[in-house]
């Protein structure tokens, strides 16, 4: 099956980013534990676009997005970012996480259409 995650949240101030990321993880754990093959793809849109810079520094015992985010791609996932919210938040020129992408709607709309899942956060 194919998971399209669409987040629109910051990386921090809500546990929207950080439960998507998680249900994600978690749907490539268990795809490798049973042999599926499930495929995950993750676009980042609104504010949730700051979720893929990199050198995020976050106190001991709280969870990084940036760590989530390189453990979705380390599994073969897919991270885009909606060109349009980055641009407008003056990121779009900035260093990404390695691997993230900055996209299109036009890709979103694919993804969307090719995905079995799409779930918003």
């Amino acid at each position: 099956m194919k998971y399209l995650f669409i987040i629109n949240d910051a990386p921090y101030g809500t546990e929207k980013a950080y439960n998507a990321l998680r249900l994600a993880m978690q749907i490539q754990k268990d795809s490798i534990a049973s042999g599926e093959e499930n495929e995950v793809r993750i676009f980042l849109m609104a504010d949730a676009a700051f979720c893929a810079l990199p050198n995020q520094n976050t106190p001991s015992g709280y969870y990084n997005i940036e760590r989530m985010i390189k453990s979705v791609l380390n599994r073969n996932g897919k991270v885009k970012i909606c060109g349009t919210c980055a641009d407008a938040r003056g990121i779009k020129n900035l260093p990404l996480i390695e691997g993230a992408q900055i996209s299109t709607m036009a890709e979103l709309t694919q993804w969307t259409i090719e995905s079995d899942k799409t779930i918003t956060f």
